[in-house]
């Protein structure tokens, strides 16, 4: 998994509340376990005018013209901006995946579902919960400024606006360890690799007959 430290990231914002996982990756992209691929279909039925399907090249396929991520402004964003209660819906871990696939690294809402709220930081993602005052001023200031990036420093744990406001966040403090050691299950898991092949090698001297 990709280390989070620092982000200086075009913000994109989707002024939408309870925006659930079937609208961020729609089910019949599911058939795929692989991580990657799925940014072309993200939010694919508001971003595109037909229906899509797995494999399906995107080039030409009509755009909502109307849709966020497709006015030029927003283009190459890595924070997306949004509403309450993002990621309801089932517990696909494909949502994030597409989020991080598309080139988002940062959200910023007032609540997340619980479950994809987890798979974001298990995911190289980082998801700031702020209060509504907060969002509200940011939503204002991002339409009203064509390019408007943020700073989002995790060790610092502040986002830092264009005007230098400096705004904090919290975060879970084993969570902000494993974002910015790049530390997913699996790589948690091995960093005592050592002592599960010591484990591994005194049980099967003890009870050869399970091996």
């Amino acid at each position: 998994m990709q280390a989070f430290t620092t982000l200086d990231g075009l913000v994109a914002p989707l002024d939408r509340v309870n925006v659930d996982t079937d609208a961020i990756i729609p089910k019949q992209f599911l058939k795929s376990i692989h991580r990657t691929g799925f940014g072309p279909y993200l939010f694919d039925e508001w971003r595109y005018l037909d229906h899509g399907e797995p494999g399906q090249d995107c080039t030409n396929r009509p755009l909502n013209q109307e849709f966020i991520l497709n006015q030029p402004r927003y283009a190459g964003a890595q924070v997306l901006l949004t509403r309450q209660n993002f990621g309801c819906g089932s517990s696909r871990e494909h949502a994030p995946w597409a989020l991080l696939d598309y080139g988002f690294r940062t959200l910023i809402a007032p609540s997340y579902a619980d479950i994809f709220y987890n798979n974001c930081f298990k995911n190289g993602i980082l998801p700031i919960i702020l209060d509504d005052a907060t969002i509200d001023q940011l939503f204002k200031e991002v339409t009203a400024t064509t390019g408007y990036r943020l700073t989002v420093d995790l060790t610092a744990q502040t986002i830092t606006t264009p005007s230098k406001q400096v705004i904090p966040f919290n975060v879970d403090e084993f969570r902000k360890y494993c974002l910015l050691n790049g530390l997913d299950d699996i790589g948690l898991t091995l960093q005592h690799a050592s002592e599960i092949s010591t484990f591994e090698n005194q049980r099967k001297q003890k009870a050869a007959w399970l091996f």
